[in-house]
């Protein structure tokens, strides 16, 4: 059972990079949304803040503690924000049946953008000047989360977890109020550093590749660049050798490209890009008889989507292809804690009326809603722990303090200011053997969840 229980969770949990970030809506679960009703909308009893200049403390009543997001729970992406706001209303039901914080419950405020940016903006607005939350937990999708940056910093509301992986998220020492945004799960520029240290790294123990001239293929649009700009920024920390190529995301071959590369020798590809150019890639490089391995984005770590790219020859033992991934559900500890998250997503759904038949306890995306409760309610902890005011600064000053352990996942932080979004990722290949009990390859750990600075340090 724990093996069938794994294998169905490594072809959700390895495509989490959510529908959010893409244009249309990208391999909805086949579990049957069921609606979600948030606490409705309205004005809390919270003071304004004395001076511009004082400590924000909005948000916060005498019993209740308010949070809010935007996610589009109706049109296309319903399928990903109903789920979402669902996992991330378990972890705040197992929070507050134990009490809350000081006797204080924390309650989700939430609008439906239909990931529509511009209604996603009024409605963030809506949320910190109208509602007055305390923070925006699960800032939902690349349109409303590219809106609203510049406004939610402007403003210093902490912001927990954003739903996308856009370059804009990424920053290094950020400070006042640019370092109220806490993102989470993989952002562009930070896994283009993960993805240079993976390739350089030994193979002997598998951390890396082993790669000893490395052939970067990036796309012009934002992932490709972002992607890009990170593989480049890790490359100032050392003198490797390393050949880039640049296509247009919408090509149909990228054999010149490609060929560059193979006649430079390049035993390691990295593919900065997303799903559809990544395919066009594998499938030009089959074209053209270049074997090496390839090393890609955890958004294309998908076991159906690698299955038919081994199916059109395009993967084979010669071209390997080998992808991140942040969550880990393989070891004794990330089972452990996958278990715990469908155990309180089962006891929310009993609450709220959800037949097990329509259960989100192996969905994705509300694992992701999961992961963004339980970071904001460890920041809550941690300005508990260490005997502050509850207000923005305190908060933002203790998530910086100590490391976050990620459920099901590795551990993040954001001592001085870095905001680069998880770094500790762990590598997957695709099995060339089908899973009789699933019908496709499987998802196969190489090794598993190492920091950027553990991977790094090995290359050295």
């Amino acid at each position: 059972m724990k093996n069938r229980v794994l294998s169905i969770l490594l072809a959700a949990v390895m495509i989490f990079a959510l529908a959010a970030c893409a244009k249309e809506p990208v391999n909805p679960d086949p579990v049957n949304p069921s609606p979600v009703e948030p606490v409705q909308p309205g004005k809390t009893d919270t003071p304004e803040p004395a001076t511009p200049d004082a400590p924000v403390v909005q948000g916060v009543t005498a019993d209740t503690i308010y949070i809010g997001n935007t996610a589009a729970t109706s049109g296309a992406f319903a399928a990903v924000g109903i789920p979402f706001n669902a996992g991330l209303e378990a972890a705040l039901k197992t929070y507050n049946d134990a009490g809350g914080y000081q006797g204080k419950t924390v309650k989700l405020v939430h609008y439906d953008d239909g990931f529509d940016a511009a209604q996603g903006l009024t409605y963030t607005k809506t949320l910190v000047e109208d509602d007055k939350v305390f923070a925006l937990v699960g800032h939902f999708g690349t349109n409303t989360v590219g809106a609203t940056l510049d406004y939610i910093k402007s403003t210093g509301v902490p912001m927990m977890y954003a739903a996308t992986g856009i370059s804009e998220l990424y920053q290094e020492g950020a400070s006042g109020k640019d370092a109220c945004v806490f993102p989470v799960q993989p952002i562009y520029d930070a896994e283009g550093r993960v993805l240079l240290a993976r390739a350089l790294a030994s193979a002997e123990n598998g951390a890396g590749l082993g790669g000893t001239k490395i052939g970067v293929l990036a796309t012009t649009d934002d992932a490709g660049a972002g992607l890009l700009a990170g593989v480049k920024r890790q490359a100032r920390e050392g003198s490797f050798d390393i050949l880039y190529q640049e296509v247009d995301p919408s090509a149909t071959e990228y054999t010149a490209a490609l060929t560059m590369l193979k006649n430079a020798g390049c035993d390691v590809v990295i593919a900065c890009m997303n799903q559809a150019p990544f395919q066009t890639a594998l499938v030009s490089m089959r074209d053209v008889n270049y074997n090496a391995k390839v090393i890609t984005s955890y958004v294309s770590a998908s076991a159906a989507f690698l299955n038919a790219l081994v199916e059109l020859g395009a993967v084979t033992e010669d071209r390997p292809v080998y992808a991140t991934a942040w969550l880990d559900v393989t070891t004794e500890q990330g089972y452990n804690e996958m278990l715990a998250f469908a155990a309180e997503q089962l006891a929310w759904e009993a609450e709220n009326g959800i037949a097990p038949a329509d259960t989100y306890s192996i969905n994705s995306y509300a694992m992701a809603g999961y992961v963004a409760g339980k970071l904001f309610l460890h920041g809550l902890q941690e300005v508990e722990a260490q005997g502050l005011e509850l207000n923005w600064e305190n908060y933002i000053a203790a998530c910086e303090k100590t490391p976050f352990h990620i459920p099901m996942g590795g551990d993040i932080r954001y001592a001085g200011g870095d905001r680069l979004g998880v770094t500790a990722l762990a590598l997957n290949t695709v099995s060339l053997t089908v899973n009789e009990t699933t019908g496709i390859r499987d998802l196969v750990e190489v090794s598993p969840i190492l920091s950027l600075d553990d991977v790094w340090a090995q290359i050295h």
